[in-house]
């Protein structure tokens, strides 16, 4: 049963997209298990780039069929958009992409409230699209599902309920009468067009299992964002570690053949929160800037650090990943020295992994080593050979130090930019 999950092994942003996007070639159905339009993927296929939120990257690819897992929240308006940016850009859609009627619903009072957390003194930096006030609903067990959405009588009887849970918060910004308003200006035609996409896709996915199909899961965010093992409070609400694959879409444990990890050949992180190996000035300027270190959802500027070592083991051993696809290796070009972090230093003691104690996290003083750095464009590398020797040097030094194989390398945007060091199928443990 060959299931390959794909995780971001740092804060998100790591370049998942185009790693999913590249390996969804050897699948038949893309799977996103978690998050919401929160997340973002930029893909870069046929010369075009796609920015992404909601919708896997395998979208791209006219054999893969897509699907939307249970464990998401879905804006129906931004599903909607999605599906129509895709549309208008030549891309067939429907019949492809299947979103779970277990999915939980975003309604514009998550966003009114998210807003107002974000606004009014306990902000976390969130995108304000309504991610955590949704999850929050799942949780208390007053949260809508695409099923209850899809039925009007049921669907207006829980918003009437649950304006009056929130009826305290929500008041302050708005009245309630406006706030429904606002949830049924478009119900009807949101309704009709999800529709035709939704279905109970946990049988989906059994049924191709079962016929030994391969499954590509794909997370949104990182595991340092992962609600139960991320820089808690400043994480996101769903679990992006490779366990959640499971419950987000429906599948069993037993049902992955490996877990591909995914890390920039440095460190970013949006929003607020402890990121030890930070750097500012003209270095982390020019990374941002060569690299286009700004969100795909919000345009905001990444923080940016150097690789962090403590922090990709504590991601390899929470999510099981047994590869690694490093991308953005061409950003570092003509920076010299290249720095990397190989542990911590807290209180006199060497630490060689992420420590939980948020004290602890915001402490921590990086331990680096230098390497020499490389020039010249690097992008058009298309094997590991052709690349600068101090590059490939830099990217030996991290796998030894790692302990896990680093499988693919990325130089550039588009699919033909990945460098594949290993003849080994990732999907090999299905044999």
């Amino acid at each position: 049963m060959p299931a390959l999950v794909v995780v971001g092994a740092q804060w998100g942003d790591e370049g998942k997209g185009k790693i999913v996007h590249y390996l969804s070639r050897e699948a038949r159905y893309v799977v996103r298990y978690q998050g919401g339009n929160n997340a973002g993927h930029t893909v870069v296929f046929d010369g075009k780039k796609f920015a992404l939120h909601l919708i896997p990257s395998g979208i791209l690819l006219p054999r893969a069929r897509n699907v939307i897992g249970n464990g998401l929240v879905v804006s129906p308006k931004a599903f909607a958009e999605e599906v129509g940016m895709l549309e208008r850009r030549g891309i067939k859609v429907r019949g492809r992409l299947h979103l779970s009627l277990g999915a939980h619903v975003i309604l514009p009072y998550h966003i009114l409230l998210d807003t107002l957390r974000e606004e009014g003194g306990r902000g976390i930096g969130t995108t304000k699209k309504g991610i955590g006030p949704c999850y929050e609903d799942k949780v208390a067990r007053i949260g809508i599902r695409v099923c209850d959405y899809l039925e009007p009588d049921t669907f207006r009887s829980l918003v009437a309920q649950n304006l009056k849970v929130r009826a305290a918060e929500l008041s302050r910004i708005k009245p309630l009468k406006a706030i429904m308003e606002d949830v049924f200006r478009d119900y009807d035609a949101l309704r009709r067009l999800l529709a035709p996409f939704c279905a109970d896709t946990t049988e989906l996915l059994a049924a191709a299992l079962g016929r030994g199909e391969r499954l590509l899961l794909e997370s949104a965010q990182g595991a340092m964002l992962d609600l139960d093992f991320g820089t808690y409070p400043f994480v996101t609400s769903s679990n992006p570690v490779s366990g959640g694959a499971c419950t987000g879409a429906g599948i069993a444990p037993t049902a992955i053949s490996g877990v591909v990890g995914v890390a920039k050949a440095y460190t970013t992180r949006v929003g607020l929160g402890p990121f030890p190996t930070e750097i500012d000035g003209h270095v982390a300027a020019y990374i941002r800037e060569t690299g286009q270190e700004y969100g795909t959802t919000t345009g905001r500027p990444r923080r940016v650090g150097w690789l962090d070592l403590p922090q990709l083991r504590a991601a390899i051993r929470v999510s099981g990943i047994n590869a690694l696809a490093i991308t953005k290796l061409d950003t570092l070009a003509n920076i010299h020295p290249i720095k990397v972090c190989v542990a911590y230093r807290h209180r006199g003691r060497r630490l060689e992994t992420f420590p939980l104690s948020r004290r602890a996290q915001l402490d921590v003083e990086p331990v680096y080593e230098t390497f020499p750095g490389f020039s010249g464009d690097v992008s058009s590398a298309r094997d590991f050979a052709s690349l600068p020797i101090s590059a490939r040097r830099y990217v030996e030094q991290i796998e030894r130090w790692l302990g896990v194989p680093i499988a693919l390398v990325s130089v550039g945007q588009s699919r033909d930019q990945t460098i594949v060091r290993r003849g080994r199928s990732l999907w090999a443990r299905e044999h």
